[in-house]
């Protein structure tokens, strides 16, 4: 008899336990939360729907190109003075020529991610396609 009673028992706790916890985190969640907002760049990608524009999916997987794309990313990257829209620029790489896209912050972030890409792939083979987006 002892041990049906200390099995009911424990029953009934674990049983309060976890429906008092559930209550206790629906009390915790802030009510009347609305829908986080869209992603602010997510016009920028529209220019990717053209199929004569080259896209991060057709980065080439030579060596060659890879190497170019990283030492870009590193270069771009390594620079603490750029926004985080500039660290985050398309570098896409086809047979040597390079093609930077997306949305930076100025002009001049414009310039220095243009000029890292130069650096790397070298004189007329980067192709700019960037935009800026100032701070709203």
């Amino acid at each position: 008899m002892t041990v049906v009673y200390r099995t009911t028992v424990r029953t009934l706790l674990c049983t309060g336990l976890l429906l008092s916890s559930f209550a206790f985190a629906q009390a915790q969640q802030p009510t009347g939360q609305q829908a986080s907002p869209a992603a602010d760049n997510s016009k920028m990608n529209q220019q990717d729907q053209s199929n004569n524009q080259p896209t991060a999916d057709q980065q080439k997987n030579n060596r060659t190109d890879q190497d170019i794309t990283r030492q870009i990313r590193q270069s771009i990257i390594a620079d603490k003075s750029l926004s985080t829209y500039a660290h985050n620029v398309k570098i896409i790489t086809q047979d040597g020529q390079v093609t930077l896209k997306g949305p930076v912050r100025s002009e001049d972030e414009k310039q220095t991610v243009a000029s890292k890409a130069t650096a790397v792939a070298g004189a007329n083979k980067v192709t700019d396609d960037l935009s800026i987006k100032p701070k709203q």
